[in-house]
């Protein structure tokens, strides 16, 4: 049974991702500042930003593990205006670092992490430069929490450099919504505004979760990144209406369908053979 530590297992994504991985025959050592509500899993309330405390997590804890395969991060302040910005550059970085070296010291080879969707250029104030979006441009942050994800992907670019034997995989998601968030979506229809932030795009977390999974089973040395969105936007207006009224002069790369999710997730599914399984037109 493969092992494998998951930071941030407490929040949304990350109680998804256990469950997930749990389900698939992974052994979880949960690690969060809060205990994991998921009773089949070893849990350890962790402090990343110490060294110690993040040596300690991926090296062994008693009763816990004497070791694991993988990591999967997941733990950040999540999202940008939460803390002050130099709080959440100081926590998201700190801890961020602190869990590959310690995973590095370790001797795990396989990390997954969770990136943003942000680094695209959200909020997009500015127009993308095409649609639908992809990984082929170069990171736009707009704001701390996203300076920090372009900052970890080139972390992990350089730590792969220095080890090529490691395998780091960023997945840049969509804003996470768990089925109880659905019942908020119809609002979004009335204002095509209150979305255009990030083209209308969500995750669902179980999909977040299968995306998790698919990356540690793919078997790749190096640093690479994915977007990570469900395959529908969250409005049911279509797209050329919404892309007229918001994006006017943007150009498409190629056609899309009417509710197409606009951050293109053709990457995932040809590299990773992600899928997803969920909408909110039949869940909500």
């Amino acid at each position: 049974m493969p092992s494998v530590v998951v930071t941030g297992s407490s929040g949304k994504l990350g109680t998804a991702v256990v469950t997930d991985l749990v389900a698939h025959d992974w052994e979880v050592v949960a690690v969060d500042r809060v205990p994991s509500p998921n009773a089949d899993v070893a849990s350890s309330v962790v402090e990343l930003t110490d060294f110690g405390q993040a040596v300690e997590a991926l090296g062994g804890i008693d009763e816990r593990h004497n070791g694991v395969d993988a990591l999967v991060h997941l733990a950040a302040i999540p999202a940008p205006g939460l803390r002050p910005d130099a709080a959440t550059f100081a926590n998201n970085m700190t801890a961020s670092y602190n869990a590959y070296t310690a995973a590095l010291r370790a001797g795990i080879r396989k990390i997954v992490w969770a990136s943003s969707e942000t680094v695209l250029g959200l909020p997009f104030a500015e127009p993308p430069p095409y649609v639908p979006v992809d990984e082929d441009y170069p990171p736009r942050p707009n704001s701390t929490y996203s300076l920090v994800k372009t900052l970890e992907e080139e972390m992990a670019r350089q730590l792969c450099r220095w080890h090529p034997d490691l395998s780091m995989i960023g997945l840049r998601f969509s804003n996470v919504m768990a089925p109880e968030d659905y019942a908020r979506f119809p609002e979004f229809d009335a204002d095509p505004v209150l979305r255009r932030w990030n083209l209308w795009a969500y995750i669902d977390a179980r999909d977040g979760a299968q995306a998790v999974r698919r990356a540690l089973e793919h078997r790749s040395a190096g640093a690479d990144v994915f977007i990570i969105a469900d395959a529908d936007t969250v409005m049911s207006r279509p797209n050329d209406e919404l892309l007229d009224a918001e994006f006017p002069g943007v150009p498409l790369t190629r056609a899309v369908g009417p509710h197409e999710t606009l951050l293109s997730i053709d990457k995932a599914r040809r590299v990773l053979g992600y899928e997803p399984e969920h909408t909110w037109r039949t869940e909500a």
